[in-house]
């Protein structure tokens, strides 16, 4: 299974920017890790810099590997639309990512590791697969042995509302993935155009 590893918030603090979407990993210290962190000038990054930076952001914050993330970028340069908000909605539409936005992760890796160990039915059939590309109208369930697990239960008890593209039953624990997401429903921090500019340079 490939996995992006290292300290979450180490990688936060150091790309300036909440991988979690919650701001967690910035409320305490707002500099960059490292014994120099509070007191190191930073200088102006260039603009290859910041594409990187960019890039980094995005895929940190969607736990996927560097090829991941380029085969993702090929198939929204395929698309029809806009490239930039193509490969956001590709990757929203990972099945990790869905089931995390459903609330039975509380984290993207908590949902992944539900996916990968067989606790997610895709239209009443096992997927295993965390990158499988979910379609709109598509059905999301527990499996009716992993209902009780509680590490679901905690993760749905802290979730307050879902997204709006997608709908969840919390008795049932099964969902539907509604629709792809419109860019202002995504996050406003990031601006996937650079990474558009970083694969065309």
């Amino acid at each position: 299974m490939a996995r992006v590893k290292g300290p979450v918030w180490k990688k936060a603090r150091r790309l300036g920017f909440s991988i979690l979407e919650t701001g967690e990993e910035l409320k305490r210290r707002q500099y960059a890790p490292g014994q120099h962190g509070p007191t190191a000038r930073r200088g102006k990054l260039s603009n290859y810099g910041m594409q990187l930076r960019e890039k980094q952001r995005i895929r940190f914050m969607y736990g996927v590997t560097e090829r991941q993330f380029y085969n993702t970028y090929l198939k929204a340069v395929k698309a029809q639309g806009v490239t930039g908000h193509n490969f956001l909605f590709l990757l929203e539409s990972r099945l990790d990512n869905v089931v995390y936005r459903m609330g039975l992760g509380r984290t993207r890796n908590a949902a992944r590791q539900l996916v990968n160990h067989g606790h997610i039915l895709v239209d009443g059939k096992k997927v295993d697969i965390p990158s499988y590309s979910v379609k709109p109208g598509q059905t999301i369930e527990v499996r009716e042995s992993s209902k009780s697990m509680d590490s679901i239960r905690d993760a749905l008890e802290a979730t307050l509302n879902t997204v709006a593209y997608v709908s969840f039953d919390k008795e049932a624990k099964k969902g539907v993935f509604i629709r792809l997401p419109e860019r202002n429903e995504l996050n406003a921090e990031i601006n996937e155009a650079l990474v558009v500019e970083f694969y065309n340079r």
